[in-house]
């Protein structure tokens, strides 16, 4: 049903490169394409390859880099007049923008890149940025914004038969099943999705899959040694293709493992290291929830309760600015296990149809064509 996933934000001259090419052989082989076309005023083929050097520097955790790789891919689009490369710029720079936590920003540029794919009669690119839409909105834990949205991405990614994002959609549908509670059925997603991915060679995903399923192991069934069995599994991956954010997401969910088993010490070595990875890369929602976990494991490890008291407060306001609704929820809950007052507790999440409150109008996900595709 469906066959190997492929990486189309890898074009041109680097069509050849493979989904789970290492990101710094990517880099490098898209550097070299990229000077070569800048030399020869080949300005289409410049975009194409600037693109993969911008993903190459996001996925590294190099922001700075890939924040001026995405521009001078769109300037080099637009000097080609090739609407299409223009939208997997815009993409490229929504994403890394939510990455940053600068959250209207992604809504904005995604949605232009969506308006820019429908236009250059690139569903690809639409399909992708209407997916990003849908992974900023489900972050901020306005899942009754975009789980449709979710829902109907994976719908089209099953009838096209692609692999490598029928395991996204499943694997954000699965992470707002387990956050509202419903763990047996983010655990068959989450199952679902290591499966289809380990036949499509989507290693990748596969990881993303195996540290869902350990956190449902952790949270569900209170298998730590299975939990952290997955957690290593999936961490090899990470390396062997120097995916640096998903490695800071693993250690940040062994950290998480360990907290819950009460293994304090060991879980805050590891929100220790993830903090440091988490910062290295300027990623504020990572930093953020290893902040929480921090503060949690040195709590039950003795530190002093208004100084546990401040910084959960810290964290709630930069959760708040961030615009991480459910992250938000979750200092509340700390707040609560550690016996600290507060003054007022969030609305809760519900996953299903309707208007986000966070989400401005003007950002809304645009309508979500039968042909739309379901790419990041």
């Amino acid at each position: 049903m469906y066959g190997k996933a492929f990486a189309p934000e890898y074009q041109g001259a680097l069509t050849t490169l493979s989904v789970n090419s290492s990101l710094v052989d990517v880099l490098a082989a898209g550097t070299e394409q990229l000077r070569a076309a800048e030399r020869s005023g080949a300005q289409g083929e410049a975009a194409r390859s600037g693109l993969a050097v911008a993903e190459a520097h996001r996925r590294l955790g190099q922001v700075g880099d890939a924040d001026r790789a995405w521009k001078a891919s769109y300037r080099a689009a637009r000097e080609a007049k090739d609407t299409a490369a223009m939208a997997w710029a815009l993409w490229s720079g929504g994403t890394l923008a939510r990455q940053r936590g600068a959250l209207p920003l992604a809504w904005r540029l995604l949605g232009l890149a969506a308006e820019l794919g429908e236009q250059g009669g690139d569903i690809v690119v639409r399909g992708y940025s209407l997916a990003g839409m849908a992974e900023t909105g489900r972050i901020q834990g306005d899942y009754a914004a975009v789980g449709a949205l979710h829902e109907q991405l994976l719908a089209e990614a099953r009838r096209r038969g692609e692999a490598r994002h029928t395991v996204w959609a499943l694997e954000g549908i699965a992470q707002m099943h387990r956050n509202t509670g419903s763990y047996d059925t983010a655990y068959a997603m989450f199952e679902e999705a290591a499966e289809i991915a380990g036949r499509a060679e989507d290693r990748r995903g596969h990881a993303w899959a195996l540290r869902g399923l350990a956190d449902i192991v952790s949270v569900r069934d209170g298998d730590a040694d299975r939990a952290l069995g997955l957690l290593s599994e999936a961490e090899v991956t990470c390396r062997e293709m120097n995916l640096s954010s998903a490695l800071a997401y693993n250690h940040k969910m062994r950290g998480n493992v360990l907290y819950r088993a009460g293994r304090y010490a060991q879980a805050r070595d590891l929100y220790e290291q993830a903090l440091s990875e988490f910062r290295a890369m300027s990623e504020p929602r990572g930093e953020a929830l290893s902040r929480l976990g921090l503060a949690k494991s040195l709590a039950r490890l003795g530190r002093d309760l208004t100084e546990t008291a401040a910084e959960l407060a810290d964290l709630a306001s930069v959760l708040e600015q961030i615009g991480l609704r459910h992250a938000r929820r979750m200092v509340s809950r700390a707040q609560t296990e550690l016996g600290i007052e507060t003054t007022a507790q969030p609305e809760s999440a519900t996953l299903g149809s309707g208007a986000g409150a966070s989400i401005p109008p003007a950002a809304a996900p645009p309508a979500a064509r039968a042909d739309a595709g379901s790419r990041r």
